[in-house]
Order: C-alpha cells, then sequence, then structure tokens
C-alpha cells in the first residue's frame, strides 16, 4: 500500500484543502495532516507549519504550500516519509 507521501509529485505546490482536506468536495479531498484549516492558518502564524508563497506576485493572494515543505513537516510530525 501507497503511503500519503509517496502519492505526492515530487515538487510543485499544494493549496490548503490539499493539506487539510475538504470532504465536502466532489470527490473528497481527503487530509493529510488531519486538524481543521484555522488551526492550520494559525500554526502557520505562529510559525509551527511553514509558510505559504504566493503565486503570481506579491500583492497576488493565491497562496500555496511548496510539497517538499509539506513533506517535511508530515515527517517532523512522525508521519510516513
Amino acid at each position: 500500500m501507497a503511503t500519503i507521501t509517496s502519492q505526492l509529485p515530487e515538487a510543485g505546490f499544494l493549496r490548503i484543502w490539499h493539506i487539510v482536506g475538504n470532504p465536502k468536495a466532489n470527490p473528497p479531498i481527503p487530509a493529510l495532516i488531519p486538524i481543521g484549516r484555522t488551526t492550520f492558518l494559525n500554526g502557520v502564524k505562529d510559525g509551527i507549519y511553514p509558510a505559504p508563497v504566493r503565486l503570481g506576485g506579491p500583492k497576488a493572494r493565491t497562496v500555496a504550500w511548496r510539497v517538499e515543505d509539506i513533506r517535511a513537516l508530515i515527517k517532523s510530525m512522525g508521519g510516513d516519509a
């Protein structure tokens, strides 16, 4: 059986719903890190979780997280690597 992180691409970006999941999506998106969206964003603000990058320039509203950063976070939390 494949591990969660082995299903991630080697490089690229993940939007927040790919990290914390979205059960209302069609099809539902499973969580990589089983916490709520607000908890994750508060952790980013507090420096617990990796900072996002802005896609499209410094004033862009679209943010995403590097796959490498999320993979390292999951590994540091004792998840599969």
